[in-house]
């Protein structure tokens, strides 16, 4: 039976029950090299892959020379690959324990056996007892992560794969594939590992190698500290979603839980922070909703909390993160390792966690990470505002330069907007002033953005930053061969007419901006939509179309803030806008994908299900041919697609043409009320 790189490939999702369960002893390598474990048509009867213990276990159970063509038969395998199947083992004397014996080597040689087919296999795994329920250990996805992190990371060098036990040849030869032909890692020409079967690949690394590796990855994730990037997608139900995993995080802290949050609005999760505030656990929230209901608290999220025995703050600018982290270090930077942090696009509220697209990343055992949020966390709560009663929670001691500067690693990075911030006293005590023309993050993007060799794809809910939008385009002039794709929310298109005039707008701003510099900067950073200049630049951009016109109450926003720029991802609270950069509180944190490879493949999916979605339905062209053709009324709320700008504008116009009121002012001023549109 043949094998393709694909089958291959799908080893990362079928190897790791292996290293779990009772036949647990058969080293990786040997599975890693059975390629039939991933090959092989058919599954279990509940619809999951047979795991290569499985298919060892069969193997093991046909070679038992007391299985005879009664045995196979009662186990419902038919009478001419039950007599094949024999004969094959028995060699040409029909007898087994004889020196022409043929016992099977893999499943592979089982199933080329003639009439043993899918049925068969099944019938044979699980007269065999297949496997046990996976037991205990580390985590295999982590195991797998871990040991492409171990090889991805520039400081494992030969030495260090001979020390994990790796034979010289191979450490030689897994560094050679990592490095390039140059042999210098960051260089044009590196190779990073994607999947354990590309190491595998590798001359001289055999079972000896792959056993050494899976045990390093084991080790770093059985240990507390072990460098660890999850990812979770929305929307997705409840149970599932970033909400539940923040849930059962804060339910799990023995310390700490420090929350900087836009909204928090979700029942479940303020349940849990009530529950450990009652157990004896440190919490302080910094809450933008308090920042608007400070002066009119009664019956506010905020009064809710501080209710609770939550001491919640506010600072005045807007306080756009999304933050958490459980067990912090708070002025002791030992405790960094053992901190999960949770951040990224979506809020603590049901839209986030089950309605819109977001991402969450939750770190573990990443010490800088852990100082960097902490000092962003401690910076805002120390200069912040009492939301209702000053409960008297403790301030910690800022997070010094030292401590970074020793917990520094080179895979992951974090940008704040605090940066463009000074603190000043101010009439209701401290407050943060803007710095005149600092723009710490949109500059770090940028250059991001000029640096890129292959690809840059950008899902953001705005597209509204003057730099990072003229980078783009200046990007896309000179070097056309960069794969340059961007997915933004509906609300980001921009009509040509509507360009136009945002054109001419900008254009008085800065003729009366004349000589004025703060005044020309405040006309640059207008909120400026640029989808349809990239549309103009040839730049590929789809728009996540869902309703004629916006409104939050039906609205399924595409609320990422991600790029991914060649192999390193970029995500967080920061939408693409001035305001994001110049009024508010904002991360993005930036990891190298080549040595967090399951986080990074994550990103390259939910990219890739975005700027195809509802394409392969034909959603477009359903919808299209129901305003053009139907006689009845259609759906000016309608399910979720990525559409074109030209695919846009033609469904809008086709839309008014076929309903002139969709435009009048009952519906301009009540899109809550009307979801269809009668001609």
């Amino acid at each position: 039976m043949t094998t393709n790189r694909r089958a291959l490939r799908l080893l990362g999702v079928v190897v790791s029950a292996l290293w779990t369960v009772g036949c647990a002893s058969a080293p990786p390598a040997e599975v890693l090299e059975a390629e039939d474990a991933v090959a092989l048509p058919g599954g279990k009867a509940d619809g999951t892959p047979w795991t290569p213990c499985d298919l060892s276990a069969m193997v093991a159970w046909l070679n038992d020379g007391s299985v005879d063509v009664a045995a196979l038969r009662a186990a419902g395998v038919h009478a001419r690959a039950a007599r094949n199947l024999v004969a094959h083992r028995d060699g040409p004397d029909g007898q087994w324990g004889t020196a022409d014996d043929d016992p099977f080597d893999d499943a592979a040689e089982v199933d080329a056996v003639p009439y043993v087919g899918p049925v068969t296999m099944g019938r044979l795994v699980e007269a065999s007892g297949g496997c046990a329920e996976p037991g205990g250990g580390p985590d295999p996805v982590c195991v797998r992560g871990a040991v492409l992190a171990f090889l991805n990371d520039p400081a494992t060098d030969v030495e260090a794969l001979r020390a994990a036990g790796v034979h010289a040849r191979a450490a030689r030869n897994l560094v050679a594939h990592r490095d390039g032909p140059d042999g210098q890692w960051g260089t044009a020409d590196d190779d990073p590992f994607d999947d354990l079967d590309e190491v595998d690949a590798v001359a001289q690394v055999g079972p000896s190698a792959m056993n050494a590796l899976w045990a390093v990855g084991e080790a770093r994730c059985a240990a507390p500290d072990v460098p660890r990037i999850d990812v979770v997608f929305s929307p997705r139900p409840w149970e599932e979603s970033q909400l539940a995993r923040a849930e059962a995080l804060v339910r799990g802290a023995r310390r700490s839980v420090d929350v900087a949050m836009y909204h928090l609005r979700d029942a479940r999760l303020r349940a849990a922070l009530r529950d450990a505030v009652a157990r004896g656990v440190r919490v302080r929230v910094l809450l933008e909703d308090a920042r608007l209901d400070w002066r009119e608290p009664a019956g506010s999220i905020g009064a809710v909390l501080e209710r609770d025995g939550i001491d919640v703050r506010w600072v005045n600018k807007i306080l756009h993160h999304k933050f958490f982290l459980v067990d912090g270090p708070q002025g002791d930077p030992a405790l960094a390792a053992e901190t999960v942090v949770g951040t990224g696009s979506a809020n603590w509220t049901q839209g986030g966690g089950t309605r819109y697209d977001e991402n969450t990343l939750f770190v573990k055992g990443h010490p800088e990470l852990a100082l960097r949020f902490q000092r962003e966390f401690d910076l805002l709560w120390n200069n912040s505002r009492s939301f209702g009663e000053d409960l008297g929670y403790f301030e910690t001691p800022p997070v010094s330069d030292a401590d970074l500067e020793a917990a520094d690693r080179p895979d992951v990075d974090v940008w704040f907007t605090s940066d463009n911030f000074r603190v000043r006293n101010g009439s209701l005590g401290p407050t943060f002033a803007v710095r005149s023309g600092s723009t710490a993050v949109s500059d770090r993007l940028v250059a991001l953005i000029q640096g890129a060799r292959r690809r840059i794809l950008v899902a953001s809910g705005h597209l509204r930053s003057r730099p990072i939008a003229e980078a783009l385009l200046a990007k896309a002039e000179s070097d056309p061969d960069v794969d340059i794709r961007i997915v933004v929310d509906t609300q980001d298109f921009v009509s040509a007419w509507a360009h136009r005039r945002q054109e001419r707008e900008l254009r008085d701003c800065l003729d009366r901006a004349a000589g004025d510099e703060r005044a020309t900067e405040r006309c640059l950073a207008r909120g400026y939509k640029f989808a349809y200049a990239m549309h103009l630049a040839g730049i590929p951009i789809r728009f996540k179309y869902y309703a004629y016109r916006w409104h939050y109450s039906y609205a399924k926003l595409m609320h990422h803030k991600f790029a991914i720029v060649d192999d390193v991802v970029a995500t967080g609270s920061y939408n693409y806008s001035d305001t994001a950069e110049r009024d508010s509180f904002e991360n993005v944190v930036v990891f190298d994908g080549r040595v967090h490879a399951e986080a990074l493949a994550g990103f390259e999916a939910e990219f890739e299900r975005l700027w195809e979605l509802g394409r392969a339905e034909g959603r477009y062209e359903a919808l299209m041919a129901d305003v053009q053709e139907g006689t009845d009324s259609f759906p000016i709320v309608f399910d979720p697609m990525t559409l074109s700008w030209p695919e846009v504008d033609a469904l809008r116009s086709a839309m008014r043409a076929a309903c002139p009121d969709i435009d009048s002012p009952e519906y301009r001023n009540n899109p809550e009320l009307h979801y269809r549109c009668t001609p």
